[in-house]
C-alpha cells in the first residue's frame, strides 16, 4: 500500500549524477509536498516545492540544519578515490558523510533511508572500495531505519559535469558488452543513472518495512514500474 501523499523529503548528492536525475523526479511527484536538497553550493535550478540547503559537510549537518523534518531521505552522496585524492578523503565521503547524513535524517525524523551503493559491497571485500561501500551498509542498517533501500548498481551510464576519461572510455565498452551478461551475470550490466534515479522513486513510494537490496533486474523493475509493488529484491 503506498505511503500518503504531503511527504517531505531529504536529499544529499542531488547535483551529482543520479541525484541530478532524482531531484526533478521527486519535485514532479505528488508525493512529495517538500523537497529539501543539501549541496555545498546553490543548485543551478529552483522551485516552488524545492528548499535548497546549502550546507558545509565539513561541519556539523545536525547544527546547521536544526529543527527540520522529513519522512523520506535520499542519499547520492560518493565520490571514488581517484578524485577524491586518496583513500582515507574517499572513505571521508563514502562512509562517514553518507552516515553523518543518515544521523540527521534520523533526527529529522525520516522512517526510509534510500541509497546508491556499489555492486559488490561487502565489508569482508579485500577491495577497498568494496569494503568501504559493504562497511557502509552495515552502518545504517546498524541505524535501524524502518525501512532501508540499498541499491547496488554496476556502472552508471550518464553524463557528468565534469569529463573522467577512463569512466567514459568503460561506458562505451559497457554498453556492448551489456547484451551478451545474461542470466546471473545480468547484474552486471551497466545502468542509466536515469533508471537508478527512477527505482529510488519507486522503491519510497512501495511502502515496504525492513532492509531490501536491489541490483539491475531489481532497479529496472522499480524504475519501470514506479508503483512499489515489485518483490525481486534480496531483505535482509
Amino acid at each position: 500500500m503506498a505511503e500518503s501523499a504531503g511527504r517531505i523529503a531529504l536529499v544529499a548528492g542531488g547535483s551529482g549524477l543520479v541525484g541530478g536525475q532524482l531531484l526533478p523526479l521527486l519535485l514532479r511527484s505528488p508525493q512529495y509536498a517538500r523537497v529539501h536538497a543539501l549541496s555545498r553550493r546553490p543548485l543551478p535550478f529552483d522551485h516552488p516545492r524545492m528548499a535548497n540547503r546549502v550546507v558545509r559537510f565539513e561541519a556539523s549537518l545536525q547544527a546547521q540544519l536544526k529543527g527540520l523534518r522529513c519522512q523520506d531521505a535520499f542519499c547520492c552522496l560518493g565520490t571514488t578515490i581517484r578524485e577524491a585524492g586518496g583513500q582515507a578523503a574517499f572513505r571521508a565521503v563514502d562512509y562517514d558523510l553518507v552516515l553523518e547524513f543518515a544521523q540527521l535524517a534520523l533526527t529529522c525524523g525520516a522512517e526510509r533511508m534510500v541509497v546508491v551503493s556499489a555492486l559488490g559491497a561487502n565489508a569482508a571485500s579485500k577491495n577497498f572500495y568494496l569494503r568501504v561501500k559493504g562497511e557502509m551498509e552495515k552502518a545504517l542498517e546498524r541505524l535501524r531505519f524502518r525501512a532501508l533501500d540499498i541499491l547496488e548498481p554496476s556502472l552508471l551510464l550518464g553524463a557528468r559535469r565534469e569529463l573522467r576519461v577512463l569512466e567514459l572510455s568503460a561506458q562505451l565498452a559497457m554498453q556492448l558488452v551489456n547484451p551478451l551478461l545474461l542470466g546471473s551475470w545480468s547484474r552486471f550490466r551497466a545502468i542509466p543513472a536515469a533508471t537508478v534515479a527512477g527505482a529510488m522513486c519507486g522503491v519510497a513510494h512501495s511502502g515496504r518495512r525492513g532492509t531490501y537490496r536491489y541490483t539491475y533486474e531489481s532497479i529496472r523493475g522499480f524504475a519501470g514500474s514506479n508503483s512499489g509493488r515489485r518483490t525481486d529484491a534480496s531483505v535482509t
